[in-house]
């Protein structure tokens, strides 16, 4: 039914990084599901010794119901099954119906384990309907939680996601109800996995750090190991690898400390799961061979066939990364025939998918191997239809029609994708649908469908938006990233949208207004990631309404050029392009970057002229006949860590003609103006050497120069620099100015941008609960929050991401910072000139920063862009 025509494939170069991102959440969620589910049902067995189980011929149901449970944590399902089902006739035949019960649901998880889902379905159905028709009693109130957890497990198996959190969310009340602790925690776990297995990573998370919190005092358990390892897991998949190492090795210690030799069965499960995530974490971490140890060591010491089967799978994958032919042939050997010989599972299929994912990139240099990996995801799809797993088999069909999408055989990659998209849809699965809607809109674009393309893409990114919450927490440090995985999709429609020729000026406005929108929803989305919570609020903001003589400039890196969306007062939009590479951008910025940092040298002028060519000189007699006094630029990428004041013309620098002010986006703008009333600040700030880093003599002339200019200021010097009195200061008294000279670093990542105090560092968490706390006795926000002496990351590209971060976070209107620490005299003139314009009342925050620039540029000493031109403002400029 499903066959590949073999053929070279050129297109698509998104491709191998899709894989790769696919490949890392497959890894996941394969692992995922050889997590055992604490059910109610298998409780601690009688002291027998798993290994060495023999049935027993006995008519004593009592012994045959704890060997059946010893049975099954030794592995051995099938026996389990037929000594339960022995146990389920004497109940029968005793009437002992709430024993009956219990033995059922037992029987189910058994025949889950096997693949018998028609068989598990009708035991735990018996079982359920059996407990409900007992007298109420605390006895058949357990028989029905049981039951319910062990139907929530059968849903969850079979890629009901919904249908198990609604049965264990019953089972939950019940447990409660009877004071059960240890079950209530254990289907809390279970509903956790759920909802890590459905995308909803940031529910997920705050479940399983309430049930590790719960257990911190509790003595060592099974159940205390498998919360740590779920929790280490989910920090792993959100980028959090410090703590997730922390919960890992903590996980393994607490199994070392069991001493039950009847829980041996199942420790030893739990063991070989937690060498399988720090194996994750270790790839993660980008220590391949700590990876690699930690995967053998799995493979090695389990005899669960899908455990040992999951371990070789990331070891295939690693060696097929790491170019091993000799490793990646036995092993692929080795996964397909174990593979044949696993029963129909929702593990199974993913095993399935897993391995066909590492066969596609493997066909990259050898063709052949796309036949196997189509016939693999056929049988993976013939499986998934078998059980009745609609999530699985959305998945299964995606990723066929990606091989086909491969081998340019597009009519077949549509078909397949549009079928996973409709089985994704009718589930509400977001997280799955957005991919297939990627994926369809790749597949249209190349059939030359681009109205078909631009929907698909437009359907994606309105996917984006309802699971923006939880792909925060997919943190850039991980292989399954934002910038893999999401990021593309919001950049190819903005490419599509831009590229595409109409005639009609009313429907050419109405695709660059989408595209503006798109553009401005990526950086929010980047904000969110960057953030790992969906913390910000956004609103339209027309500006026309803000300012009539702003002019919005938004620059866009796309795969093959370097567009420009203009918005001139009053005026329609237009659009210009560079056929530039992304990576020409960044060498560029990089350059730039360097020489505008060296004051002994003009290098500068030649990238300072190529970048201004670039965004602004196509339409610069349209800005000029416009009259508008402020660009406001929506910077993208590694634009963020170049001033814009610095641009040059040829003749002289933009902020001689423009105040310019940068945003994240207008959606975040709070755009009433400055409220015009008596300069009150607080500033603080440190001139001694703290921490490893140098002093800042000339702060405290700096921060007495302010204090001349604003009398009505606060101090806070040195030793009275601490978090706890900046903290007071704000509680204490209004200020809408907030002045902090010290040491700052901006980050990509929001761990590493902090403003150095006295006694420590404040992130920009820190700094947003101090704000919070003044602005709940505070009917204004801060106004304008400035940041002197910090700088961006260096080496980093990404780096004023954290400055665009600290400013939205700190949740004042405006913030003026510095992209690169700046000498410290100029500085302190710079801040002089900048309060005395602040003070007047008609000139905007952004002019009296343009102001404050040309009297550096004015000053003998200080006219390089070095002294100048790193000081930049964000958010509102009036």
């Amino acid at each position: 039914m499903y066959r590949v025509r073999t053929k070279r494939n050129p297109h698509d170069k998104q491709r191998p990084k899709i894989r790769k991102f696919l490949t890392w959440m497959l890894l996941c969620l394969a692992i995922a599901f050889l997590q055992p589910l604490i059910a109610y049902s298998v409780t601690q067995p009688t002291t027998i010794n798993p290994a060495r189980v023999t049935p027993i011929k006995t008519e004593n149901s009592a012994n045959l119901l704890e060997q059946g449970k010893a049975l099954y944590q030794a592995g051995q399902f099938d026996e389990a099954i037929r000594v339960w089902q022995q146990a389920t006739q004497i109940y029968q035949q005793q009437g002992k119906l709430l024993d009956l019960a219990s033995t059922l649901s037992n029987l189910s998880l058994a025949y889950q384990k096997t693949g018998q889902w028609q068989e598990a379905t009708a035991a735990v159905t018996k079982s359920l309907q059996l407990a409900r028709s007992l007298e109420s009693t605390t006895a058949s109130l357990g028989a029905i939680a049981q039951a319910l957890d062990t139907q929530g497990s059968l849903y969850l198996s079979i890629g009901k996601g919904e249908a198990a959190i609604a049965s264990w969310k019953e089972a939950a009340t019940i447990h409660e109800q009877l004071g059960d602790k240890p079950n209530q925690l254990r289907n809390a776990l279970n509903q956790a996995q759920a909802l890590k297995v459905q995308g909803f990573y940031r529910r997920s998370l705050q479940t399983l750090e309430t049930i590790n919190d719960s257990l911190k005092s509790e003595p060592n358990s099974l159940l205390k190991a498998v919360a740590l390892d779920n929790l280490g897991d989910m920090l792993t998949t959100m980028g959090d690898l410090k703590r997730a190492r922390q919960a890992l090795e903590q996980s393994q210690k607490v199994l070392e400390s069991l001493p039950d030799p009847n829980l041996s069965g199942q420790i030893a499960v739990q063991k070989n799961l937690v060498l399988l995530r720090l194996g994750n974490l270790s790839r993660a971490e980008d220590d391949t061979n700590a990876a690699t140890e930690f995967y053998q060591k799995a493979e090695s010491s389990t005899n669960q066939p899908l455990s040992r089967l999951q371990a070789q799978l990331n070891l295939f994958s690693l060696a097929i990364e790491g170019n091993k032919s000799t490793e990646t042939e036995k092993l692929r050997s080795q996964i397909a025939s174990s593979l044949t010989n696993l029963p129909t599972s929702r593990d199974a299929i993913h095993a399935r998918i897993n391995y066909a994912e590492s066969l596609l990139k493997l066909s990259q240099q050898d063709k052949s191997l796309l036949a196997e990996t189509s016939q693999v995801l056929a049988e993976a799809i013939r499986q998934a239809k078998a059980i009745d797993d609609n999530r699985t088999l959305s998945f299964a069909l995606g990723s066929l029609g990606s091989v086909y999408e491969q081998n340019n055989q597009f009519d077949e990659a549509q078909n397949l994708t549009q079928q996973a998209l409709a089985i994704a849809q009718s589930l509400s699965a977001t997280d799955i649908a957005y991919r297939w809607q990627w994926q369809l809109g790749r597949i249209l674009k190349v059939k030359g469908d681009i109205r078909g393309a631009i929907a698909a893409y437009s359907e994606a990114v309105s996917s984006l938006r309802q699971l923006r919450s939880d792909l925060a927490f997919v943190n850039s440090t991980v292989q399954f990233s934002f910038r893999e995985s999401v990021e593309p999709v919001y950049r190819q429609l903005v490419s599509l949208l831009l590229q595409t020729e109409v005639q009609n000026p009313k429907e050419k406005q109405l695709q660059l207004l989408k595209a503006q929108e798109v553009i401005e929803s990526l950086q929010l989305a980047e904000l969110v990631n960057f953030f790992r919570a969906d913390c910000l609020v956004a609103a339209q903001v027309d500006i026309n309404q803000v300012d009539r003589t702003a002019a919005v400039i938004y620059p866009i890196i796309l795969e093959d050029r370097l567009e420009v969306i203009l918005s001139l007062p009053q005026q329609p939009l237009r659009h210009y392009a560079t056929n530039i590479k992304p990576q020409d951008v960044d060498s560029l910025v990089i350059d730039l970057r360097s020489d505008l940092r060296d004051a002994s040298s003009q290098d500068y002028l030649t990238n300072a002229q190529k970048l201004y060519d670039w965004l602004i000189r196509p339409a610069a007699n349209a800005i000029a006949e416009s009259q508008i006094k402020t660009m406001v630029f929506v910077l993208d990428g590694p634009l963020r860590n170049i001033p814009m004041s610095a641009l040059h013309d040829g003749k002289q620098h933009l902020v001689e003609k423009y105040s310019i002010a940068l945003t994240p986006g207008l959606q975040l703008l709070d755009p009433k103006p400055i409220a015009k009333q008596k300069l009150v600040a607080l500033t603080g700030g440190l001139t001694e050497a703290r921490q490893g880093y140098s002093a800042l003599p000339s702060v405290q002339l700096e921060l007495q120069e302010i204090n001349k200019q604003v009398p009505a200021s606060s101090l806070l010097l040195n030793s009275k620099f601490t978090e706890q009195d900046l903290s007071q200061a704000l509680i204490n008294t209004p200020f809408p100015i907030v002045h902090l000279a010290t040491h700052g670093n901006f980050s990509s990542e929001a761990e590493k941008t902090y403003l150095l105090t006295y006694d420590g560092k404040i992130n920009i968490e820190k700094l947003n609960q101090m704000l919070r706390i003044r602005n709940r006795s505070e009917t204004e926000p801060i106004e304008l929050l400035i940041l002197s002496a910090c700088q961006t990351a260096v080496g980093d590209k990404r780096a004023a991401l954290g400055l665009a971060g600290m400013a939205v976070r700190a949740g004042a209107r405006s913030t003026i910072a510095s992209l690169w620490s700046v000498d410290d005299a100029a500085t302190s003139k710079f801040m002089v000139s900048l309060y005395q314009h602040l003070s007047e009342a008609k000139t905007t925050k952004a002019e009296s920063l343009r102001q404050a620039q040309l009297s550096l540029i004015e000053t003998k000493g200080y006219n390089h862009p070095f002294f100048w031109a790193p000081f930049v403002l964000l958010g509102n400029w009036l």
